[in-house]
């Protein structure tokens, strides 16, 4: 028996493709941010990443995330008010939702990075690895997936920091994996906290 975090990358890839196929609601979500046309636009964090850990628990899905984060990248319309626009378009889609719409190519600021090239880029600085994974539907309903640190440590139950979170953000990822409560949930969870 092959073990988890022994699938070769392109396996975790279309597994990943596979759990989200299966989900109706996750694919209508995805549809409905596929209609706002913008550059560079995922949907990750939690979206992604509870679908995985809930299969690999055997478990069935948790409910959607407090918070559907939809990222996308464009320097060109980098204000809070047009996300605040763009939430309420996907809010009058599904208003059982908490759509989290941000525009990656201003979140450094908020952040304290450097400025990000792209989403996939943005994705790097997020807390940990397992989260910073991202899902798309292109126009042929073919799901696209952004991984710029891999989908090992996710398909692995592996909670471990960033570099940025390994380091000078060190703190701010321990208050967060105890603020989660994730093994309270995913009990096989393994976090690497040591810098």
């Amino acid at each position: 028996m092959t073990k988890r975090n022994e699938k070769h990358p392109m396996q975790h890839e279309t597994q990943l493709k596979t759990l989200l196929t299966q989900d109706p609601v996750r694919m209508k979500i995805l549809r409905m941010a596929r209609e706002l046309n913008l550059p560079d636009c995922w949907i990750g964090a939690g979206f992604v990443r509870s679908l995985v850990w809930d299969h690999l628990h055997q478990r069935q899905p948790s409910a959607l995330p407090a918070d559907i984060d939809v990222i996308w990248f464009d320097p060109a319309r980098a204000s809070a008010q047009t996300d605040s626009a763009l939430e309420s378009t996907l809010s009058s889609l599904c208003s059982e939702v908490n759509w989290s719409v941000k525009n990656q190519a201003r979140m450094h600021l908020r952040n304290a990075d450097a400025p990000y090239r792209s989403a996939a880029d943005a994705m790097t600085c997020w807390p940990e690895t397992a989260t910073a994974v991202a899902v798309r539907l292109d126009r042929q309903d073919e799901i696209e997936v952004s991984a710029p640190l891999g989908l090992d440590d996710l398909f692995s139950l592996v909670v471990r920091p960033t570099e940025r979170f390994r380091i000078e953000k060190h703190a701010m990822f321990l208050d967060r994996i105890r603020a989660k409560a994730w093994r309270e949930t995913w009990p096989d969870l393994m976090f690497v906290t040591e810098r």
